[in-house]
């Protein structure tokens, strides 16, 4: 690996404990037998990826939902099985994150969308905390607020323009293949965190 100056953190599957079946599972048992050909860790239909750039509200999303699988299910139920994949955090791992801070210029940047954002920020609090998530990073991005979405190139060439990063000693960290080939294109440093791997493995 050559010289480092920055890392890019993806936050689920990396820093975030989750399982896409468990929100598949839920929406199934609810009704939407579909719920696999609309999204999943690799593709998203429409009403999802609007989602995680924040294109549409939570209610639009609610109501998209509905219409593609035929059925009128009350928010609370759309919110509660869309949330289910959301586990913990990795206690370790934001451990790690404090320990390189003092070293590379530390970001975050996660497909993620509102109403997951909110219960992120609660599972954060269940335990107590000495500060916010947030300042684990020298700037947390995430796709609903950017108007953007990993793979896509922009997303990628924003954050390293915006905070002046050389891509060559910017290492990219992700779980999802896609992504870090799209990172790789745009001249990052890469690594692919499989699963069973954490970051505090990884030898920076």
């Amino acid at each position: 690996m050559q010289k480092l100056e920055a890392i890019i953190f993806d936050l689920g599957g990396v820093i975030l404990n989750i399982d896409y079946n468990l929100t598949s599972k839920a929406f199934v048992k609810a009704g939407v037998k579909n719920f696999n050909e609309m999204y999943s860790q690799v593709e998203a239909d429409d009403p999802f990826r609007h989602l995680e750039t924040g294109k549409i509200s939570e209610d639009s999303f609610y109501k998209e939902l509905n219409k593609k699988a035929g059925l009128e299910l009350p928010a609370n139920e759309i919110e509660k099985a869309w949330n289910s994949m959301l586990l913990t955090f990795r206690e370790n791992s934001l451990e790690f994150l404090k320990k390189i801070k003092p070293k590379y210029k530390i970001f975050l940047l996660s497909n993620t969308n509102h109403i997951h954002l909110k219960e992120l920020n609660n599972i954060y609090h269940d335990k107590s905390r000495e500060f916010a998530f947030e300042k684990y990073f020298d700037k947390a991005y995430y796709s609903c607020e950017m108007g953007l979405r990993k793979p896509n190139a922009d997303i990628y060439n924003f954050v390293l323009q915006e905070n002046k990063l050389d891509p060559g000693k910017t290492l990219f960290v992700d779980d999802s293949i896609q992504n870090v080939e799209a990172a790789k294109l745009s001249g990052m440093q890469t690594i692919l965190l499989t699963a069973g791997k954490n970051i505090e493995d990884l030898e920076l």
